[in-house]
């Protein structure tokens, strides 16, 4: 599949249900992502029934919670992959569920003070910073170089899925854990979600070459930020997945606007994006299934002209069920690009490298993920709705055209 090596076997998913360690890693991380969606409901919850001061509106004690939240992604996503390559992986991981887990059930315990919660919620996003790179890491090292796509395209599905379902039975749920125990039953219930995530992960077990010599931190950041300079197809790679995680950013702020359009609750945005990610989930099964058949396809130059033409499209639809179905088209050029070009990273980075390079990589989407949100409504506001979607539309096309030349020239310069 281009720009990926072609496999001679590829069982898609009936391959991967046979291994053990990586169907252990696969439920472990779907219910810890779960956990991850819940317990910001449940953050947001607590701030506004418990730990909200009379003097604080509710927008910025939200505010500050979103920033407890952001701020260790932006400090130290870089740092977790450092560690990453040091440490054993398996202990990263079910380590930092534990730490989630310990931490969301101590919650019931401490007093209810602002500053406490909101160094709690950066206490369990900094945690995080360490868990998502040694997952990323640890898929190449259980899953045979031509079962990666298919490992990849399941990854992919289930974290939308993980982030429909967490948002759309997030709270129905906290209520009913509620009801079971009106103290702490909503801290037990996520609390308990990391801790069966970890304990389910107990059992996996795997080789991995880890690096033994000492050097500062920095130094192993700069080498590998020097590493994917020089790696032309990486490098484009992570530039592509940076640039669609930006398009999903502004989408959420999109889609408010769009509600608006349409005559629909501001809240109401949420079916548009839960749209897209059925589209990723869609498209994530689809090559999955078939990436043999889609062997060197140029899927991530199809994915952003399909991101392309739908934002474009949002400009004069004005139908419900069609802005909908534009959606998950949107969606579904999301998986095109994702799946593949995580694969292409995971195959083409050595083992000693794993860790900077998806801790880089995950540095860089949490920032994708924040700053186009701040841009989106200066830019929605002072320019309007349909000029900002032709815009992003044009610029989403010529960054995929421009990715694929690159990612052409340099496959021509190692051939």
């Amino acid at each position: 599949m281009f720009p990926t090596e072609p496999t001679a076997v590829n069982n898609g998913f009936a391959a991967l249900l046979k291994n053990r360690n990586f169907m252990l890693l696969w439920i472990g991380q779907l219910i810890s992502q779960l956990a991850d969606k819940v317990l910001l409901i449940l953050m947001i919850d607590l701030l506004e029934k418990k730990y909200l001061p009379a003097n604080l509106s509710e927008g910025t004690g939200r505010f500050y919670l979103y920033m407890a939240f952001t701020l260790p992604a932006i400090f130290f996503g870089s740092a977790g992959g450092v560690i990453v390559d040091r440490m054993p992986k398996r202990v990263i991981m079910i380590g930092s569920d534990l730490i989630r887990g310990l931490l969301t059930l101590c919650i019931p315990f401490l007093p209810r003070q602002l500053g406490i919660l909101l160094a709690l919620n950066f206490g369990i996003s900094t945690v995080t910073q360490f868990f998502a790179p040694a997952e990323q890491a640890t898929i190449p090292l259980m899953v045979k170089r031509e079962n990666l796509m298919a490992a990849n395209a399941l990854f992919s599905s289930t974290m939308m899925g993980a982030l429909i379902v967490g948002y759309a039975v997030g709270k129905p749920i906290l209520h009913w854990a509620e009801y079971l125990n009106f103290e702490f039953g909503k801290e037990i219930l996520v609390g308990g979600f990391y801790l069966l995530s970890a304990a389910i992960m107990l059992p996996i077990r795997f080789k991995e070459d880890r690096q033994t010599s000492v050097a500062n931190p920095l130094t192993e950041f700069l080498q590998g930020w020097r590493y994917l300079k020089q790696n032309g197809l990486i490098w484009n790679a992570m530039l592509q997945i940076v640039a669609l995680y930006c398009v999903f950013a502004a989408l959420l702020e999109l889609s408010i606007r769009l509600a608006a359009k349409l005559n629909l609750e501001q809240t109401d945005f949420s079916f548009f994006v839960a749209a897209a990610g059925v589209g990723m989930v869609l498209g994530a099964g689809i090559i999955g299934h078939f990436g043999q058949k889609l062997d060197r396809k140029p899927l991530p130059l199809i994915g952003f002209i399909f991101m392309a033409v739908a934002l474009g499209m949002f400009i004069f639809i004005q139908n419900l069920a069609l802005v909908l179905g534009l959606s998950v088209f949107l969606g579904l050029g999301a998986a095109l690009i994702n799946v593949p070009m995580q694969t292409l990273i995971q195959q083409n980075t050595p083992p000693a490298m794993h860790g900077k390079v998806f801790g880089f990589q995950n540095h860089a989407i949490n920032i994708a993920l924040s700053a186009p949100l701040l841009i989106t409504t200066k830019l929605v506001n002072a320019f309007g709705l349909p000029v900002v979607l032709s815009g992003m539309s044009l610029t989403v096309l010529v960054i995929g055209f421009w990715t694929w030349h690159n990612t052409r020239r340099v496959l021509q310069d190692v051939i």
